[in-house]
């Protein structure tokens, strides 16, 4: 296989000297015909280079990842992440199942990443994860947002709106849709993972339940407490979830 065209983009000199290192010693598959240092710059050398991956810095001087993917929309191309930690930039980037560096940069996650997407390209897996995350990052409203959900047969892009309820099943997470005659998906992540992801209206409930609050239908005292959703399931409600329940209710 021929290597990997790749464009760094880093703000910092000193990351950007780093992650090049890196990838010269332990990402040999790579190689690195441009660097970028901003936004504006970014968006030129990725039009002008047409890489097949990008390591892009979600926080960068006069823009951001997400103002370059916008300005490269018409363009595919695989995409790692480079982030301090941020809740909204995690949470975006998960929802889109992108793929993601925690800075500072670990050789194992490096490596990791860098092997998933060689192998997307290799089987030719035409999945345009940065067209979903600027869709989302525009919709306003998180319901209408959409969530990539990994199953054991490839992805699956479901609005989250659409999502009923999520059960823990062991180390997967079965999903249920509000649409009655769409079967459930067996997805291949913990439902803790959704728990950090899944903004409102989803709400955790029990250690094994996250609902869709928008789907609830009423509300039992019976049991210690019961949620009934629009489709008559009836789920556990635990003490420790309560509080947070009846308050969303009572806004």
């Amino acid at each position: 296989m021929d290597k990997i065209k790749t464009v760094i983009v880093e703000d910092e000199l000193l990351a950007r000297e780093v992650l090049r290192n890196y990838i010269a010693k332990y990402c040999p598959q790579l190689e690195i015909t441009g660097e970028g240092h901003n936004a504006g710059e970014a968006i030129k050398i990725i039009r002008e280079l047409q890489p097949q991956l990008v390591f892009l810095d979600v926080e960068m001087p006069y823009g951001n990842a997400f103002d370059v993917l916008e300005g490269c929309k018409e363009l595919y191309f695989e995409t790692i992440f480079a982030t301090a930690f941020s809740e909204y930039s995690l949470r975006a980037l998960n929802q889109s199942a992108a793929y993601y560096l925690l800075k500072p940069v670990s050789i194992e996650e490096l490596i990791q990443a860098v092997n998933k997407v060689q192998q997307h390209i290799i089987n030719h897996e035409i999945f345009n994860r940065n067209r979903i995350l600027i869709e989302n990052i525009r919709e306003p409203k998180p319901e209408r947002q959409r969530v990539i959900l990994p199953t054991l047969e490839g992805f699956e892009v479901e609005r989250m709106e659409d999502i009923l309820r999520l059960q823990g099943n062991g180390n997967f997470t079965d999903v249920y849709f509000r649409n009655r005659a769409k079967p459930k998906r067996m997805v291949c992540r913990l439902l803790k993972y959704f728990d950090e992801i899944l903004p409102y209206p989803f709400l955790r409930v029990h250690k094994s339940h996250i609902i869709n609050v928008n789907a609830v239908k009423s509300y039992l005292k019976s049991s210690g407490g019961i949620i009934v959703l629009e489709d008559e399931t009836e789920i556990e409600i635990s003490p420790s979830y309560k509080s947070e329940f009846f308050r969303l209710f009572k806004n």
